[in-house]
């Protein structure tokens, strides 16, 4: 019995040193290229899925295995770990970075919800709409990092705050006081609203880790059975819970939409834009500003069906009663949150100049992305004599950069302010916007490996001749109509993501869908783009993705209230993204003609 318990404390060492072994025979008994790059592909993919090491570290397997086996020069391998998409993210993490230290995201999202009230219906709208917003441009983590302890703050309001019509009488002033719940924050004080930043795509594993990390610590409210309370004792009534579920669960939810929306919004789509980019580099299609185009609607409409779905489960029907804004309407309980909503936002004080800095700079950078290459009439990159030359990286790298140089402090020019010269106090006059080490904190080097892992072995596989023997076997697929094609890939991945990882999903499924599209005759922007989203909808279980385990961490809702609502919210995504890529998405990216640049591609892969 304790040499099994040992054996299971030691599966993930046994895993990392039988699964190369075992599967060692494959390039021995075929000595071949496409065996060799199998092999590691194989090697890497199990790694990756079981998290037996971390998926960093298992992203530089390639990078020896592939020199070893003749798949690949050690040169040829280091070169496909730092990309275009590399410098991309990093200047977008500048900026990230001075939002999350200047506060410029807890204003907006408490703005928004002081615009909304306090009522359920239009709270869960407007905390959805919020999430979605921040989410287009920080990580999904971070931004359910950041939105669930508010949402949290508001819930504890909701719950503990007396009814306005409350029956009072002597006779049931003591059955009110046995059956009252207890006050979570008569002992333990209102939630915190400290908000501390995990980089995008951390394993689950990696998320309990930080939890307990004193480097990262992420302020949970207690858990009901540190409070000695189970759960039927948290909340006043049944219609509390549901509001409870519901909120939490919509923070999660919107997280993923809104990292629809941008091709930097989360890091599947980042990876499928630089492989794209990579394999097919005669394709100038995708790019910030047509991938918004065909994303926003996507977003919008998963959004508001969303919505209605979570209102629908939790809430009911009856959305006169709870998205109501007449004042005349609200419950006390209602009007104690809206005043401690006013009261954090009041904290944060008038906008600080190092907001109104990274503000006009993320709009800015927003504004240079669209109009770079807006493709209905000339951007900004055609005043240059050389074509090709700038990407999407050059802005954000540029603008990242002169966040290193501008002051934090307003400049006076002998001219002082009452307001400045006290909020200003404990900001060094030279000191910048955002430091080397709020850099650092943020940027998600994790990641970054991960991304070259991936680049790695999509090269091993093209230039193995692996990737065109996978595409031969996808021709019994051939009877099948395109959009059938499509949603296969789109079910398969959606299942296999609850369960692996999002990057390492798309990093695996790329290079075989890229060569099921050519064999097929297929644009491969029809399959890659669609599959690239329904990865992101792991929302069914709490290791589906960080945001689903940070959400699950705070103990309003059950595994089983996950999967039903989250089962809800993936065929919403699977049908719009169906519809939206047979609809405008045919007219965006010219989808009913195989490209002369995959036709190009798929002529060198076969000789």
């Amino acid at each position: 019995m304790a040499m099994m318990k040992e054996i299971i404390r030691s599966r993930n060492l046994l895993l990392v040193v039988l699964i190369p072994l075992l599967l060692l025979p494959l390039p021995l008994l075929h000595p071949s290229s496409e065996a060799s790059c199998a092999y590691v592909l194989i090697v890497t993919a199990v790694y990756w899925v079981s998290e037996a090491v971390p998926l960093g570290a298992a992203a530089l397997v390639p990078a020896f295995l592939y020199p070893l086996f003749g798949v690949m020069k050690s040169s040829e391998v280091a070169a496909e770990y730092f990309k275009n998409t590399t410098l991309l993210l990093m200047g977008v993490i500048c900026v990230a970075a001075s939002v999350e230290k200047w506060n410029l995201h807890k204003r907006i999202a408490l703005r928004m919800v002081m615009m909304a009230g306090a009522k359920p219906g239009m709270l869960l709208l407007c905390f959805m709409c919020c999430t979605t917003v921040l989410s287009m441009w920080l990580s999904n983590t971070s931004t359910t990092a950041m939105v669930m302890p508010i949402v949290e703050a508001v819930l504890q309001e909701l719950v503990n705050a007396e009814e306005e019509h409350e029956v009072i009488s002597t006779a049931g002033s003591t059955i009110t006081e046995e059956n009252k719940p207890i006050d979570l924050s008569e002992k333990h004080g209102q939630p915190s609203l400290e908000l501390i930043f995990i980089n995008e795509d951390a394993t689950t594993t990696d998320f309990n880790s930080l939890m307990h990390s004193k480097a990262q610590i992420l302020v949970l409210p207690p858990k009901p059975s540190e409070l000695g309370l189970t759960t039927k004792y948290r909340y006043q009534t049944r219609h509390d819970h549901m509001v409870c579920k519901c909120l939490s669960l919509s923070i999660s939810y919107a997280a993923t939409i809104g990292g629809l929306t941008t091709i930097i919004g989360t890091s599947t789509s980042l990876i499928f834009l630089e492989h794209f980019n990579n394999h097919y580099p005669k394709a100038e299609v995708v790019n910030f500003g047509t991938w918004f185009l065909f994303s926003f609607p996507i977003s919008l409409i998963m959004l508001v069906l969303t919505w209605f779905w979570m209102h629908w489960l939790f809430l009911g029907c009856n959305f006169k009663e709870t998205c109501s804004v007449s004042k005349k309407k609200k419950t006390k309980r209602e009007e104690m949150s809206e005043r401690r909503i006013q009261e954090e936002y009041k904290k944060l004080g008038n906008v600080s100049y190092p907001e109104m800095v990274t503000g006009f700079f993320f709009i800015l950078m927003t504004l240079l992305w669209f109009t770079r290459e807006p493709g209905f009439v000339p951007g900004w990159s055609s005043f240059f004599e050389k074509k090709g030359y700038r990407t999407d990286a050059t802005v954000s790298v540029f603008l990242g950069f002169l966040l290193f140089l501008i002051p934090a402090k307003k400049p006076c020019f002998g001219r002082r302010e009452k307001g400045d010269s006290e909020k200003s106090t404990d900001i060094n006059t030279l000191d910048p916007i955002i430091t080397w080490k709020d850099f650092q904190k943020t940027m998600p080097w994790e990641i970054v490996v991960l991304v070259g892992g991936g680049y790695a072995l999509a090269a091993g596989c093209k230039t193995s001749g692996l990737s065109t023997w996978i595409g031969r076997q996808m021709l019994s697929f051939s009877s099948l109509p395109y959009w059938a094609v499509t949603l296969l890939a789109c079910i398969l991945v959606s299942l296999i993501t609850e369960f692996v990882s999002n990057p390492a999903t798309i990093t695996i499924f790329l290079p075989i869908l890229c060569s099921m599209s050519e064999t097929l005759l297929i644009n491969p922007l029809y399959t890659l783009i669609p599959v690239t989203m329904c990865i992101s909808f792991a929302v069914m279980l709490p290791v589906g993705n960080p945001p689903n385990a940070i959400v699950f961490s705070y103990g309003h809702c059950q595994i089983k209230d996950m999967v039903k609502a989250g089962l809800g919210v993936n065929l919403i995504g699977l049908a719009v993204v169906m519809v939206a890529i047979n609809t405008w998405g045919i007219r965006l990216f010219q989808l009913n003609t195989f490209p002369e640049w995959a036709a190009v591609s798929n002529i060198t892969n076969q000789t």
